[in-house]
């Protein structure tokens, strides 16, 4: 007999959400591939125009929890137009900016708007569908940032080149209104809660009182730290340690992009019955592919595989982390969607600027590897000690408070 979550048909609501965040994930992670042109253009450093990829990940990281609780009451339909329209402004400003000042600000407003999408619309995503597909849903959103950094993000450094940095910025802009449109036409619209169901913030603000939704969180950014510790100097270890050309920087960001598509796959389709099992499966593997990439990165072959492989790794357990979130503060929603946000961003803000610590310190390009194996090692620790938690207290505290499906046990992540 076929599990629930395969019987279940995805919304296509969910769908238009995806593509969202497929613009969403270009915007955040298209300035790696226009930094050069940028800079000259608006005459400012390389390390200055890298702030504005540090901006973005910073307003995504303070923005997710406190536009989640400043929308709260809102209806979640309407507030998912709002900040996509605000985002798609921002990549409107961005392109016409005049200068360095009013780019990043432009940058700072475009995160704030991007964290508030994500957190609202993960939490509208796993509300369409039951709890046994809630994996399958955010490996739907998760898919969108896969896909942006397959076709988004080369698409914009192309765009970059033959166009100008403000082209890639308009692209965005276009792609917005898409979403847009997809969001009014088929999402569906939502009643804000009166009486009991009203949300209240102190009420939600209860989930931080678990310790499972503080070692949720330190396992989603001790993963993406580990991924993003190498991630954002593999051109540079590529070419310098690996000994590659730099034409070849694109085919393999390309190659990770695939890899990341193939693990967001892999992770929503079988998170929804093995969450533990997909956890220490995907982020142990991904410890042991940094560690091996440390030890062979001087080997051009070894490099290119092991990046394909660290995005399925790294991408497998992205459904997982954003569904066990979802489990353990179900009482609030809206409130772990921000909270997963956030974490994934204090990961990406984190891993750059330890591994790039340890280059500074002169160990090499491979001591970027290093250090995101041991941040995935971290992970696994903590998501050991999230487990035998699980096991030794199967009622949970809060989840409990919440509206469980009739027939679901609160325990069903666990296989």
């Amino acid at each position: 007999m076929p599990a629930p979550s395969e019987r279940t048909r995805m919304p296509v609501a969910v769908y238009v959400l995806g593509l969202s965040v497929f613009a969403l994930g270009t915007s955040e992670f298209m300035l790696s591939g226009i930094l050069q042109p940028l800079a000259r253009d608006l005459g400012v450093s390389i390390p200055q125009a890298g702030l504005l990829v540090s901006a973005f990940a910073i307003g995504m990281v303070v923005g997710a929890p406190v536009l989640a609780a400043a929308t709260l009451r809102l209806p979640r339909r309407t507030t998912l137009i709002a900040l996509l329209a605000v985002f798609g402004l921002g990549q409107i400003a961005g392109a016409l900016a005049p200068s360095y000042g009013v780019l990043f600000a432009s940058r700072v407003v475009s995160a704030l708007a991007c964290a508030g999408f994500w957190a609202v619309g993960a939490a509208v995503a796993v509300s369409l569908v039951p709890v046994t597909a809630r994996a399958r849903a955010m490996a739907v959103m998760v898919g969108g940032l896969s896909i942006a950094n397959i076709a988004g993000v080369p698409a914009g450094a192309l765009l970059g080149q033959h166009a100008g940095w403000r082209a890639a910025f308009w692209a965005v802009a276009g792609m917005s209104a898409v979403g847009l449109v997809g969001v009014i036409a088929l999402v569906p619209r939502t009643a804000v809660p009166t009486g009991d169901d009203r949300p209240q913030l102190r009420r939600e603000l209860r989930i931080y009182q678990d310790k499972q939704v503080w070692l949720a969180l330190t396992a989603t950014a001790m993963n993406g730290a580990a991924v993003f510790a190498l991630f954002s100097y593999l051109s540079p270890l590529l070419t310098e340690t690996a000994g590659l050309a730099e034409s070849w920087v694109p085919t393999v960001l390309a190659l990770f992009g695939v890899g990341a598509l193939i693990g967001t796959f892999v992770g929503g389709r079988i998170a929804d019955a093995h969450l533990f099992g997909t956890l220490f499966a995907g982020i142990a593997s991904s410890t042991v592919v940094l560690a091996v990439l440390a030890l062979t990165a001087q080997s051009p072959v070894a490099a290119i595989a092991l990046s394909l492989m660290l995005g399925v790794t790294a991408f497998t357990t992205a459904p997982a982390l954003n569904a066990r979130m979802f489990n353990v503060a179900n009482a609030a929603p809206t409130l772990a969607g921000a909270t997963t946000t956030a974490a994934f961003n204090i990961g990406n803000t984190l891993g750059p600027w330890l591994g790039g610590l340890t280059i500074s310190a002169g160990w090499g390009y491979q001591s970027v590897a290093w250090t995101g194996a041991a941040l995935a090692a971290v992970a696994v620790l903590t998501t050991f000690i999230a487990f035998r938690l699980h096991r030794s207290d199967r009622t949970s505290r809060i989840v409990a408070s919440s509206a469980a499906p009739a027939g679901v046990p609160e325990c069903a992540e666990v296989r």
